[in-house]
């Protein structure tokens, strides 16, 4: 079977997390939880992680700079058992550990530091720490969420020492991007079809468990932050804050690099945002580089990372998977062909990052490299200074506008009908008012509970957690009314 850090233990690509709200496994066992150990911690030189991100910044002024491929493919190469995973460490732990890759950076480092080895060697600028499922979130389902410090300091650890032997032995630079995944739930929306308003997780849960990881991260070495195969816009934001917040208090700004995944031929991310939406929900972070990957192979996403190459006033990054699963969830598009499509898109000027996701491996980057030496580094537009908002779909402002239609129904103020409704807890009609709006032109949704008769918290999370459960409304932004 192959796979990456972005695929199922098994193979198949990413999908939509479990709609389980209360899991098999049994959470209030305690052999079946690891505890916290206390780990050693080396100081990081500054002055040296400064000097290799000027030296990133100035690589990517100059080509295309390659990223790394799979690391689940390459774990899956060794065909480890769950003795193989757990090693003496987590011997007894009370749950299966295999096809948690993550907690090999544990059990054994050797491979881990060898794939990230053979990346480098095969001509990769950036590798990633093997931290994709490095979150208390993901790392629920083993029972290993206590871990989440150690695990993302460790890989990045691992990582540091590999990139800088490396760069020693071989004469050029080598860069640690620090891996945070979209998690294993989504805050935009229900797992659970009979009730739309639920989440199974919150921005703030994600925001405690994003900001374990990047502290972990940024004590361990990595020179830039990559928040990757995003499903879930929201859960990206989570982890935006998180390091954002951790850059205020620790007084170290590092680049971030943000990859969204569109997940099928509607060309939206799994939360239902189109690539310009998703670049207008993501620009604000000023990100060194947004981009895409997994889901698609490299024929299926150039259409979408051309569209993003168009608007992204920053640089672009496409690591896509190689090719479309098989039946069996393996990738059969050979390394040439992988790098083939890839060279087209570096012959066209759509990139200035590239690598791959599931299914590639040191081959294919090595073929990639040899594909793009010639190849010119995109050029960043010169984008046209507008409000740009998105709901699902983007809403861009100008001066060529002649005005923003703002839908006020939606309003306990100012509609009585609405307020009604409210009161009585029929958001089902409520909803109807909304799309009513939408449906007669409103470009933007404005929203107020502000009632005295009314828990206006709780009725703005509810109204506004089932409005993102509906398409037709949830196309459009929404102005927050307080």
């Amino acid at each position: 079977m192959t796979g990456c850090r972005h695929c199922s233990p098994h193979g198949q690509q990413l999908a939509a997390p479990s709609a389980d709200r209360q899991p098999d496994r049994p959470r209030d066992d305690p052999a079946a939880r690891v505890a916290a150990a206390p780990f050693a911690v080396t100081p990081v030189d500054e002055t040296e992680r400064r000097t290799r991100i000027e030296r990133l910044t100035r690589l990517l002024d100059k080509r295309i700079v390659f990223l790394d491929g799979a690391m689940g493919t390459m774990i899956q190469q060794h065909r480890l058992d769950e003795r193989g995973f757990r090693g003496e460490r987590f011997r007894s732990h009370g749950r299966d550990l295999k096809g948690n890759n993550d907690i090999l950076t544990l059990t054994r480092p050797d491979i881990v530091a060898a794939i990230h080895r053979a990346y480098l060697e095969a001509g990769s600028d950036i590798i990633e720490t093997n931290t994709f499922n490095s979150t208390a979130v993901s790392q629920a389902d083993y029972g290993t969420e206590a871990l989440v410090p150690e695990l993302n300091y460790r890989a990045a650890r691992l990582a540091r020492q590999t990139a800088d032997e490396f760069a020693a032995g071989a004469g050029r630079a080598a860069f640690v991007a620090g891996a945070l995944g979209p998690t294993s739930r989504m805050s935009s929306l229900s797992p659970d079809v009979n009730d739309p308003g639920y989440r199974s997780v919150m921005f703030d849960e994600l925001v405690a468990t994003y900001l374990d990881a990047v502290r972990a991260l940024l004590m361990g070495g990595v020179d830039l932050l990559l928040i990757e195969t995003v499903i879930d816009t929201l859960n990206a934001k989570a982890a935006i804050y998180a390091a954002q917040t951790l850059f205020d208090e620790a007084g170290v700004r590092l680049p971030i690099v943000i990859s969204g995944t569109i997940t099928d031929a509607s060309g939206r991310v799994l939360s239902g945002q189109t690539t310009e939406a998703f670049w207008n929900s993501m620009r604000h972070a000023e990100p060194l580089a947004v981009g895409l990957n997994c889901a698609l192979g490299g024929r299926q996403l150039r259409p979408y990372v051309q569209e993003l190459a168009t608007v992204a006033d920053t640089y672009v990054c496409a690591y896509p998977n190689a090719g479309l699963p098989n039946a069996f969830g393996e990738y059969d598009e050979a390394p040439q062909e992988t790098a083939d499509i890839l060279g087209e898109y570096g012959e066209s000027g759509l990139i200035n990052i590239v690598g791959g996701c599931c299914g590639t491996t040191p081959e294919h980057i090595r073929l990639m490299h040899e594909a793009l030496a010639k190849c010119a580094r995109r050029a960043i537009p010169a984008v046209p200074v507008k409000c740009r908002l998105s709901g699902l779909e983007p809403l861009n402002i100008d001066e060529q506008t002649l005005f923003v239609n703002v839908g006020e129904r939606t309003n306990v103020t100012g509609s009585a009908k609405f307020r009604k409704l409210i009161e009585a807890g029929d958001y089902s009609a409520a909803l109807d008012v909304a799309r009513q709006q939408v449906a007669s032109g409103a470009q933007i949704i404005d929203v107020n509970m502000d009632e005295g008769m009314l828990d206006s918290e709780a009725a703005m999370a509810r109204f506004m957690h089932l409005v993102a459960s509906e398409p037709d409304i949830a196309r459009v932004p929404v102005m927050l009314d307080s």
